[in-house]
C-alpha cells in the first residue's frame, strides 16, 4: 500500500470518528409555570406527561408527595392527580400501570382509574429513587441510601445488586441494565449473578437521570445542574450547565420521535423542554 493511499484511509477514518462524535446541543423550547412543588422525575407519554412532586423534604415521610400531569406543550393540568405519597421520585409505565419509587415503597397507580392500586413494601429499602421495567415485567428500583438495586416481581422484592455508592438512575434496555452511581455510568447483563457492573464512563458530579438516544448513546444528568450526551464509547459532551442557578437537572424524560428532552428543575419548580440537535 502506498503512502498516499494510507494517508487517504487515515483521513477517512479520522473523519468518520469525528462525524460520529459531532457536537450536540440543546435548544430551549418552553418552560412550565413555576408552580410544581419540587418536580423530581418526568415521564412523557402519548398525550400527557406525568411528573413526580416531592412537595416537602427530599427524603421525608410526610404524606405531602404527589404525581402531577402536564400537557406535551407544558401546560399544567394538575399538581395533585395522585396524592398521599411521601417523597416520590422515579417513574415507569407498564401498559395501564404507573410505578413510582417512594422511599421504602413502590407505588402502583392505575392510570385509567386515576387511583393507587397498591403500595409494595420493598424489604430493606430506605431511599428508593429511580425505577425501570424490563421486557419480562420485572421491576428494578435503585436505593440511594442503601447503595443498591432491588428487584421486584409482583408483591415480592429482593436485593439484586449492592455496593453501588449513590445508586440513582436506572434503565433496562434489552438484556442490559444501565445504572448511574455517585461516580459513573455502569452496565451489566440482567442474567449475570454477583459481581459489580462494568463502568462506561466517569461522572464527576454523580448521575441522576438516564435516557437512551439510540446506537448505544445516552442522555445523562447530574442533579446539581448538568446534562451530558454520553457516547457508546464512554466519551461525553456537556449539553447544559445550570449548577449556579436554582434550576437543577433531575430525572429527565425523552421523546425520541421529536428529540425533545424534558428536564425537571427540582428547586426551580418547573419542567423545561429542550430540543436535542
Amino acid at each position: 500500500m502506498t503512502r498516499s493511499i494510507k494517508s487517504i484511509l487515515l483521513s477517512i477514518a479520522v473523519f468518520t470518528v469525528a462525524a460520529s462524535h459531532a457536537q450536540h446541543k440543546l435548544t430551549r423550547l418552553w418552560e412550565t409555570d413555576t408552580l410544581l412543588n419540587i418536580p423530581e422525575s418526568v415521564l412523557p407519554e402519548k398525550d400527557v406527561m406525568y411528573v413526580s412532586l416531592i412537595d416537602g423534604e427530599p427524603w421525608g415521610i410526610d404524606g405531602k408527595g404527589e404525581v402531577g400531569k402536564l400537557t406535551r406543550t407544558g401546560k399544567i393540568l394538575s399538581t395533585s392527580w395522585i396524592t398521599g405519597l411521601n417523597a416520590p421520585k422515579g417513574l415507569a409505565r407498564n401498559v395501564d400501570l404507573l410505578y413510582v419509587a417512594d422511599m421504602s415503597e413502590l407505588v402502583v397507580i392505575s392510570i385509567s382509574g386515576n387511583r393507587i392500586l397498591n403500595k409494595i413494601k420493598v424489604n430493606g429499602a430506605a431511599g428508593l429513587n429511580d425505577v425501570t421495567i424490563a421486557a419480562d415485567g420485572t421491576v428494578y428500583v435503585t436505593d440511594t441510601k442503601k447503595n443498591c438495586v432491588f428487584q421486584v416481581n409482583g408483591g415480592s422484592s429482593i436485593q439484586y445488586l449492592d455496593n453501588l455508592v449513590g445508586a440513582n438512575g436506572i434503565k433496562s434496555i434489552g438484556k442490559k441494565l444501565y445504572i448511574l452511581t455517585g461516580d459513573g455510568m455502569n452496565h451489566r447483563y440482567v442474567s449475570e449473578s454477583g459481581g459489580k457492573p462494568s463502568k462506561i464512563c466517569v461522572l464527576e458530579h454523580g448521575g441522576d437521570g438516564i435516557e437512551p438516544i439510540g446506537n448505544g448513546d445516552f442522555l445523562v444528568t447530574a442533579w446539581e445542574g448538568w446534562v451530558y450526551y454520553v457516547h457508546a464509547d464512554g466519551t461525553k459532551e456537556v449539553l447544559l450547565d445550570t449548577h449556579t442557578t436554582r434550576r437543577k437537572t433531575a430525572d429527565i424524560g425523552y421523546d425520541p420521535a421529536r428529540r425533545i428532552v424534558y428536564v425537571p428543575t427540582f428547586s426551580g419548580k418547573s419542567v423545561v423542554a429542550y430540543r436535542l440537535n
